[in-house]
């Protein structure tokens, strides 16, 4: 089993709470995340989501997908969102956020062990790739955010606006 550790970070020129519900509604993400091939609601949490389990199919530049189960194991409205996720992969994500009404920044900690055997017998050649797989996936979401929030993101140095095109302006 491989195991990584990623950390992203966005600013986003909108409310925190308009932030929290972009990211709380998780099945919507195929709406605005491109990356976000399908997610599904297979059991529902309770009155804040703690509980609940989902499915997600995410599929980045290289040519697979990637299916694995998130159950939800923390809600704090409009501070803090954890998952723990089986399947493919095994581990921990938590979103965090901090902000006010006019800006909000949201920190995404993901820390998982594959358990595809072609992923992990490629590990030592291609883990490069997996992470540079994955800052795709992450500035797909920046991106999609973006968007859908009719806000600027700033991701990884580059500022995301929300124009219907790539949307990329400056660094």
């Amino acid at each position: 089993m491989a195991e990584y550790r990623f950390s992203t970070t966005w600013r986003i020129d909108a409310p925190v709470r308009s932030v929290w519900d972009a990211i709380y509604q998780a099945d919507a993400w195929p709406d605005w995340w491109k990356s976000a091939q399908r997610t599904v609601e297979i059991e529902p949490g309770d009155a804040h989501g703690v509980g609940a389990l989902h499915r997600y199919t995410w599929k980045g530049a290289l040519p697979y997908r990637l299916t694995f189960d998130m159950r939800v194991v923390r809600v704090e409205p409009l501070r803090a969102l954890e998952g723990r996720a089986s399947g493919a992969v095994e581990g921990d994500g938590r979103w965090l956020f901090a902000g006010d009404d006019d800006r909000t920044v949201v920190r995404y900690d993901w820390h998982i062990r594959t358990h595809v055997r072609w992923m992990n017998w490629l590990e030592p050649l291609a883990r490069p790739l997996f992470e540079w797989n994955h800052d795709v996936v992450m500035r797909d979401g920046a991106r999609g955010l973006a968007r859908r929030l009719g806000a600027q993101v700033e991701a990884d140095g580059r500022r995301f606006a929300p124009v219907e095109d790539d949307g990329v302006a400056g660094a």
